[in-house]
């Protein structure tokens, strides 16, 4: 026959569970630190990625070639380390274009062209240029974008 009071345990047996134990703690630290990882890893880069910026620049420079073409009038695209911008040809001398989408440009943080000075490229009033190959870097990553006699322009890398 039991010697305690009905409803009530003995002391040694009512031992009531409050909180949680150091491993359950341990645990859910370390899923809450893979979680962030993952979400870390997934954000993309601020500057978007170094092909969208060749692919960018070739698209502005392509729409110069097809205004040369338009305007019966050379263009040109100058570009130096940090950015590129337009020119028209009017009489003797190169004028900027200020206008989208011809307006001055600087490349993405961290992006620079690999050129000495300013290099210009030159379409004439039939859409046709010089050869020219531009390198576009930003830490270990290097793109190349090539104009071709043609028109074409690629990128490469």
């Amino acid at each position: 026959m039991p010697t305690s009071e009905p409803g009530t345990a003995e002391p040694h047996i009512r031992l009531a569970r409050k909180g949680f134990t150091l491993v359950e703690l341990l645990i859910v630290l370390a899923i809450i630190g893979l979680m962030s990882a993952v979400v870390v890893l997934a954000i993309p880069d601020p500057r978007g990625s170094l092909r969208a910026e060749a692919e960018r620049f070739a698209a502005r420079a392509k729409a110069a070639q097809d205004q040369a073409v338009i305007g019966a009038r050379a263009m040109s695209v100058r570009v130096g380390r940090v950015g590129y911008g337009f020119d028209r040809r009017e009489g003797a001398q190169w004028v900027p274009l200020d206008i989208k989408p011809f307006a001055a440009a600087q490349w993405s943080e961290g992006t620079e062209a690999m050129v000495e000075g300013e290099t210009r490229l030159v379409f004439d009033a039939t859409g046709i240029s010089d050869p020219a190959e531009l390198i576009l870097a930003r830490e270990d990553e290097r793109l190349t974008v090539e104009f071709r006699p043609d028109g074409k322009v690629d990128i490469r890398g």
